[in-house]
């Protein structure tokens, strides 16, 4: 029996680092999808748009999901919960229209780099207010330290682009800011889900008010005349899986922490994403992206940033 509990494990470990693998994919697929049209907003829309029609697909028959809802509608009228809130989906939005932009110019390796430094950095403030609906968390020298290697690896891996014609420092301070934002829209992810107790209402709220914030901001200015929309290109097909592997990620989170813990999950799917990320810019970058040893270096300091963050509260995690 020991030996079986033990291979669950392993084997949801590998899980977690595979859900890792799939967030660098995600990367590399929407920053492509971006250079195939030729608009990073236009390309964050189709990519929300076709998660929100793969979740709908899903929640449509699930029960479960529809009573999350009720279950949401209550606690934000009995003011349980904040209105605002609800409005996380937007952040999200606003991360992947970033990613689409970014990724076309940086390479998937260095944005995954720098958006853990911001996730790594806004999580000391989240924390100590306590977005995510549990107890406020003081900020730790180790937390902070953490912290301070991520922003540092940032700046290591780009050592050699400094300089360089065509280094666009906008982009990077994106990434960073991407980052940010992730780490408090799956803050406020958590008070909602600890209310709609269903993960797929959670993301399904996410992907309809993200869908929503994309398509009003890209009328807005279309009515202004600073966008032309152009007609979907053809293919290559994988360019459109973007937003279903936003989908398969959630469900397979859900599923895994349940069993592994936030902090084991997190440093096994850190360690697939890292370690997908270098590999997609290896094996199939972004034009103009080349993979130095400083980015290498940037990215083994990323996830001792990680490790030094998350290593206080192993044993709670691992119960």
């Amino acid at each position: 029996v020991i030996i079986k509990a033990g291979e669950k494990v392993v084997g949801l470990e590998i899980l977690s680092a595979f859900s890792g693998v799939l967030i660098a994919a995600q990367s590399r697929v929407n920053g492509a999808l971006s250079d195939e049209m030729g608009d990073s907003l236009e390309a964050a829309i189709v990519s929300f748009s076709t998660g929100l029609l793969f979740i709908t697909l899903i929640a449509v028959f699930r029960k479960d999901v529809r009573a999350g809802f009720r279950q949401i509608f209550k606690a934000t009228k009995a003011g349980k919960m904040p209105p605002w809130t609800l409005a996380a989906g937007v952040l999200g939005a606003s991360f992947v229209a970033m990613q689409t932009h970014v990724v076309p110019i940086v390479g998937v390796a260095l944005f995954t780099v720098a958006s853990l430094a911001g996730q790594t950095a806004i999580s000391l403030w989240v924390d100590k207010l306590g977005l995510s609906g549990g107890a406020k968390s003081l900020i730790t020298k180790r937390r902070v330290i953490a912290a301070i290697i991520t922003v540092i690896a940032v700046l290591v891996s780009v050592i050699d682009k400094l300089e360089a014609d065509n280094f666009q420092l906008f982009a990077l301070l994106l990434a960073l800011i991407a980052g940010a934002l992730v780490g408090v829209q799956r803050a406020l992810n958590g008070q909602i889900n600890g209310h709609s107790q269903n993960s797929y209402t959670t993301s399904l709220l996410n992907f309809i008010t993200g869908t929503s914030f994309l398509t009003l901001f890209i009328i807005i200015l279309i009515a202004l005349g600073r966008v032309e929309l152009d007609p979907l290109p053809i293919g290559p097909w994988w360019i459109y899986t973007g937003g279903v592997i936003g989908v398969i990620y959630i469900a397979a989170t859900s599923l895994i922490v349940q069993h592994l813990g936030v902090l084991t999950f997190t440093l096994f799917s850190v360690g697939g994403q890292l370690i997908a990320s270098l590999l997609l810019d290896i094996y199939s970058p972004t034009q103009g992206v080349s993979v130095s040893w400083y980015l290498v270096s940037g990215i083994a300091m990323t996830y001792i940033g990680v490790l030094v963050g998350g290593v206080r509260q192993s044993r709670l995690e691992r119960r």
